[in-house]
């Protein structure tokens, strides 16, 4: 189904409409768009960063059946065609808003939380629809609209953890028996795919585990870079550790995610090992500022460790509708 355009004025001379994501024209318009409003932001994750854009739509939509775009992605533009705004989901229910600050408004923030209610609703396990927005901790003006409409803060909330490529890297060597390298060619994507597995599916059997192909769409999205998707080996040819490193030049900053390490390979500094040659890499390459995002104490502490000190606090705030 069709969203229909909605001309609406949002505050003095600003009108925008509102649409449906159309094709691959908006895709790399949403690009460019969240480059521009993460550079006015400062680089803090007040809204996606273009990374994070690139791998929900390879992976979340493209392996985990998260779309289709054209049903899950509303975008608010000026007259002059500028993008004012996008809200999409990244799972069912989960909803990210994503504006440009010199066009934030109230109106047009409660104009989003009115589609994402309407569009982007899950049903939960007492079968009420139900809506996840996510906001930064500090954000007063969406606390205050959230809590009117009937939010409340529910769930784990993600530390969005940064660091400056001028600061030390720790040398963090693996122990004997493993080494650190790139991924090789697709050959090794099996190994990939099921260190991935292992990593965060601990407590499932293998018999559950479904293939690799789903790891060239990670390597189609724009800011793959072979360079930097790292991995430490075992000395058996077992792939023990891994993080993929997301280098947008346009920025100058690079992202971590996924990190992993295989459970039986754990308790070894190999998470710190992968990330450590990673960020040595992107000082390489010119990077000034990667982020990673941490939800659990382990990884608070393995990030912290590799220098993640610094952060914002995003939180997830529930509707039941």
């Amino acid at each position: 189904m069709t969203q229909p355009r909605i001309a609406w004025r949002a505050s003095g001379n600003l009108r925008l409409t509102l649409r449906n994501w159309r094709d691959e024209e908006d895709y790399e318009r949403v690009r460019e768009f969240l480059r521009r409003v993460f550079l006015l932001n400062g680089r803090r994750l007040f809204s996606w960063p273009v990374f994070r854009f690139d791998y929900w739509r390879w992976h979340g939509v493209e392996n985990l059946g998260q779309g289709p775009l054209q049903e899950k992605v509303f975008i608010w533009e000026a007259e002059d065609g500028q993008i004012a705004a996008v809200l999409n989901p990244e799972d069912k229910g989960e909803v990210f808003m994503q504006l440009h600050p010199g066009m934030r408004t109230k109106e047009l923030e409660e104009d989003m939380l009115t589609v994402a209610e309407k569009r982007l609703s899950t049903i939960s396990q007492g079968g009420r629809p139900r809506v996840r927005v996510w906001t930064d901790e500090q954000d007063g003006l969406r606390q205050e609209i959230l809590k009117r409409r009937g939010y409340a803060k529910h769930g784990m909330s993600e530390y969005q953890r940064k660091r400056s490529l001028d600061a030390p890297i720790p040398e963090a060597r693996p122990p004997d028996g493993y080494f650190v390298r790139p991924l090789g060619g697709e050959d090794e994507l099996p190994a990939r795919s099921l260190a991935s597995w292992r990593a965060f599916h601990p407590n499932e059997s293998d018999d559950r585990y479904e293939g690799w192909e789903w790891y060239r769409n990670i390597q189609r999205a724009p800011l793959y870079r072979p360079e930097l998707d790292i991995v430490a080996v075992a000395s058996t040819g077992e792939i023990a550790s891994f993080c993929t490193v997301w280098f947008d030049k346009e920025t100058g900053t690079a992202f971590f995610e996924p990190v992993g390490t295989v459970p039986t390979h754990q308790r070894r500094g190999l998470g710190k090992a992968v990330m450590c040659e990673g960020l040595r890499r992107l000082k390489g390459m010119g990077a000034t500022r990667a982020y990673v995002s941490s939800y659990s104490p382990e990884a608070h502490t393995l990030y912290s460790s590799a220098g993640f000190t610094e952060y914002d606090i995003s939180e997830p705030w529930l509707k039941e509708l």
